[in-house]
């Protein structure tokens, strides 16, 4: 039987390709020389604007592997080339592939070996970080661009992470904001870094957003952070407030016995289920009633209290409701961000 050295193939076939690549782009180089020039190597023309100088080496990483590439040099014009600019070290598709790993947290440690085994060669913790300089720049511009439409629901929330501050770990809060947008579409509004979750915070939050153009809001949705709810009215007081349904089932569900959570959830999602925002409130009296007959009075005074609060989104089209009751698209979002900080910081 013939076997056949799988590593060996493997290892042969992506010479062949790194070669291929460096041949084509030095091919490309001279190519490129030769029009400055105005003549062809060696070739006698009354065209002819330049000589050449022989030529230097420079290294640069591609995704088949690292190639060598033979810059020409001209006596007197400057060889300025459009196809691999001066200083570049690697391929612009190498770079974002960096990039893309950072921002899917991808540790840049963790990067030097994913290089290695993609592409042969290694990538030092500082290129990536100096990579990661053209990223904050983007983000930056991202977060103050303007916003273009209007956007009738809109969800806040924020989360608390740990940040280094001149030697000591503090906690920050980053508040985010998604909106649907005309067209049915859900898009991050704003992230912003606030010093703690209050009344403050979310005030610059929201001027933020209004000064950049957010514009439409009919419905707000969040849980009952007394510093937005405060907030919200000042910067749109047209806006109706929704509190999230999943944060008060949280809320009413801690002052319950473990051994009657289920029977309590049950009971606080069938207000919910009610057709209408007449019956819902209907049923949330009936379950104040059955909570205090089950001695049960702190849960009581939640549901009282709150139930209210929770039914805005049925004043609007039924077939938005399951979307606009609870902020649960923008926890997942919470959830993404809080497993890249826990590698990249």
């Amino acid at each position: 039987m013939v076997q056949v050295d799988e590593e060996a193939v493997r290892g042969h076939v992506d010479e062949v390709v790194r070669s291929s690549v460096e041949e084509t782009l030095n091919g490309l180089l001279d190519a490129e020389a030769d029009r400055l020039c105005g003549a062809g190597r060696y070739e006698r023309s009354a065209e002819r604007v330049d000589r050449r100088a022989g030529s230097y080496e420079r290294k640069l990483q591609t995704k088949a592997g690292e190639v060598k590439l033979k810059v020409p040099r001209l006596r007197s014009l400057p060889f300025e080339s459009q196809i691999i600019e001066r200083y570049r070290r690697r391929e612009s598709s190498v770079e974002e592939a960096l990039m893309e790993m950072y921002l899917a947290g991808v540790s840049v440690r963790r990067v030097e070996d994913i290089t290695e085994a993609l592409w042969g060669t290694r990538v030092s913790p500082s290129a990536v970080s100096e990579l990661n300089q053209k990223l904050y720049e983007r983000i930056e511009a991202w977060r103050n661009q303007p916003i273009e439409g209007s956007f009738a629901y809109i969800a806040l929330d924020g989360v608390w992470l740990k940040r280094s501050w001149g030697g000591e770990v503090k906690n920050v809060a980053v508040l985010v904001a998604i909106g649907v947008d005309e067209e049915g579409y859900r898009q991050v509004l704003g992230v912003a870094e606030g010093a703690k979750e209050d009344a403050e915070s979310w005030r610059q939050f929201l001027r933020h957003l209004k000064e950049r153009g957010l514009k439409g809001v009919r419905l707000v949705t969040s849980d009952k952070c007394l510093g937005l709810v405060e907030a919200l009215g000042e910067f749109y007081p047209e806006a109706d407030w929704q509190r999230c349904t999943v944060h008060w089932y949280r809320n009413v569900l801690s002052t319950v016995p473990k051994s009657k959570s289920r029977e309590v959830a049950a009971m606080l999602k069938a207000i919910h289920a009610q057709e209408d925002r007449e019956a819902a409130l209907k049923k949330a009296a009936d379950v104040v009633e059955k909570l205090r007959g089950m001695k049960l009075a702190k849960a009581a005074g939640c549901v009282e209290e709150g139930a209210c609060e929770t039914l805005a989104y049925m004043g609007y089209p039924r077939e938005h409701w399951t979307r606009l009751r609870t902020n649960n698209a923008l926890e997942r979002l919470m959830r993404e961000i809080r497993r890249r900080t826990r590698v990249v910081g």
